[in-house]
């Protein structure tokens, strides 16, 4: 039977989870891609090279992630997240991130392993604020 998640329950799946699918639109197409990220519940905060996703997200910043936790067909939770992308240029912040990154990913590949912190990486740190999260499961 299908069950809307709470609000507590969408965002706690949000903040468990570790790889979403953030959907944009790129050249007025749909666009989703799985990224790896962290969440304060608030915000979702990621990277990325250059290509296709940032140029979609610079262009039109609306955005979603959406995660899930599947058991099994019968007995599964899915929750997606709306939201704005920012890039983040704070010194401060952007040290923050990628400690957050690190801690979540130790076993990182070479895109995360970059020295973000350095202002010489084309590595771009983002977040997604969050406006909206809807959810809902079957158990």
């Amino acid at each position: 039977m299908l069950t809307p998640l709470s609000q507590e329950e969408a965002r706690a799946l949000l903040t468990e989870s570790r790889v979403g699918r953030l959907g944009c639109l790129y050249k007025g197409d749909p666009y989703v891609v799985p990224i790896n990220y962290v969440s304060d519940g608030e915000n979702i905060y990621s990277h990325s090279l250059p290509g296709r996703k940032l140029d979609s997200l610079r262009a039109n910043p609306s955005a979603c992630l959406q995660v899930d936790d599947i058991v099994d067909v019968c007995h599964w939770r899915s929750a997606i997240a709306f939201g704005t992308y920012e890039e983040l240029t704070n010194s401060k912040e952007r040290e923050w991130v990628v400690r957050a990154l690190h801690a979540r990913f130790p076993r990182l590949t070479p895109v995360e392993s970059v020295p973000v912190h350095d202002g010489q990486s084309s590595v771009v740190l983002f977040r997604i604020r969050i406006r909206e999260v809807t959810g809902v499961g079957e158990k």
